[in-house]
């Protein structure tokens, strides 16, 4: 697949039409423009039960557009990269941009903040696989899961893997290229049948293929999360410490970090506004983001509005110590911005991690959260409340499954009542994080 996929020729492919766009709007009159190119490939091969179902080779490529006049701004796209469509394209901007309202924030990030570093964060690791080889792989995965004792059936597992080169410029002469590889394995099975049947799954992902779980391991944790799940009980309606395992931690993570973007805060769409400053976790967490970590899944050296990225931190010792902006976010708030246009990069909790089975042996009556289901989070108020399913703890030790339940709370005061976090280290995407303890929480069956 990557043969075919020259990273090399494709940035500068990329760099061309970026700087050719540019060079258009300036002709035209614009007082600023920005532009995003990319170009990606992909693999994605499905099997069940040791058959191909899909088996796909995609690629995709694109060029955003942005014309500012003034204070006017306006934006188009295109997948076609030829030098007639990216002019038609800038000229669709730049009349959209003369027609527009004005907005007195709108513009590019200062001169003065692009990047001007660019180390090698180790994202490029083309996988050379064959799709031979890689329903091979697919195939490992799944009979790993499907020959431990109990596993009735299987929905699948797929790999998919994935090259692609992303070009940033503006016209402050700004004009830098990041390439990265991602890759993943997943499996997903069923145990039981009709009404008692269960379906749970596993999965890992890298930017390297050398640092993927064995797919072995990973058909056999998605068995094991399967069969963990049979028989499953109804819980009684009370208040409860509740365990959110790290997977439903991590959604906790990105709920706070949803609060505290800039985008929220200005539109005053946020529970979390005006509280810069203020304690809302346990003084023992801090969260901070290393966006230039090496091989990091969302690693970069510059953010989508071409500001330096850069360590934040934005809990210290349990206080919001700032918030998440773009620039322009960060205009609309009067504050500076803090380089996460495009988000969050490479999360991480800094606090004493308890043993996760301590955490449990701690709990005398409680509910361990392993699955969410629907939305049921308001941004504006911060009230909490999704169906679940899990285990039951009682007396220190996981006694059996629980399902079609609902964990209710305030997330403020959930974040407030953390008592734990556990070394259970979910490593495999943006967010790093182990389970969660938080103390007194509705749960009704």
């Amino acid at each position: 697949m990557d043969k075919a996929f020259d990273a090399h020729r494709e940035q500068q492919r990329l760099e061309a039409q970026t700087a050719y766009a540019l060079e258009q709007a300036r002709q035209l009159g614009a007082t600023a423009c920005e532009v995003g190119a990319s170009a990606q490939q992909g693999m994605h091969v499905s099997v069940r039960l040791g058959d191909v179902e899909t088996m796909e080779l995609a690629t995709d490529q694109g060029i955003g557009v942005t014309v500012y006049v003034g204070k006017r701004k306006g934006s188009a796209s295109t997948s076609n990269g030829s030098e007639a469509a990216i002019k038609e394209t800038v000229a669709k901007a730049y009349d959209i941009a003369r027609y527009t309202g004005e907005d007195d924030k709108a513009g590019l990030a200062p001169v003065e903040l692009m990047a001007s570093d660019f180390p090698d964060l180790d994202l490029y690791h083309p996988w050379a696989l064959e799709p031979d080889q890689a329903i091979e792989i697919a195939r490992r995965c799944e009979a790993a899961g499907t020959a431990v004792e109990g596993i009735t059936n299987s929905e699948g597992a797929l790999l998919s893997s994935g090259t692609g080169v992303s070009v940033y410029g503006n016209s402050h002469g700004f004009l830098h290229a990041e390439k990265g590889t991602s890759h993943s394995v997943a499996c997903r099975l069923i145990a039981g049948s009709g009404d008692a049947m269960q379906r749970d799954a596993d999965y890992t992902a890298a930017r390297s293929p050398d640092d993927l779980y064995s797919v072995e391991e990973v058909g056999r944790r998605a068995a094991a999360n399967t069969l963990a799940r049979l028989a499953p009980r109804n819980v009684t309606t009370g208040r409860y410490p509740i365990i959110f395992a790290p997977r439903m931690a991590i959604g906790l993570v990105g709920n706070l970090l949803g609060a505290i973007a800039g985008g929220a805060l200005y539109r005053e769409a946020s529970f979390l506004c005006d509280t810069l400053g203020e304690k809302l976790l346990p003084e023992w967490l801090s969260l901070y983001e290393s966006p230039r970590e090496r091989r990091g899944l969302r690693s970069a050296n510059f953010d989508a509005d071409g500001v330096a990225t850069r360590n934040n931190r934005f809990i210290e010792q349990g206080v919001l110590a700032q918030y998440l902006l773009s620039s322009y976010s960060a205009r609309r708030l009067g504050l500076a911005t803090t380089a996460n246009a495009g988000g969050a990069r490479n999360v991480r909790i800094d606090a004493p991690l308890s043993r996760y089975q301590e955490m449990i042996a701690g709990i005398e009556r409680g509910v361990i959260v392993t699955e969410m289901m629907g939305q049921g989070v308001n941004a504006v108020t911060g009230d909490y409340s999704r169906g679940a399913s899990g285990f039951w703890v009682e007396q220190g030790e996981i006694q059996y499954p629980i399902e079609g339940f609902t964990v209710a709370g305030n997330l403020r005061e959930m974040f407030a009542q953390l008592k734990a976090v556990g070394d259970d280290v979910d490593r495999r995407g943006n967010i790093h994080s182990g389970s969660w303890w938080v103390d007194g929480m509705t749960v009704a069956g």
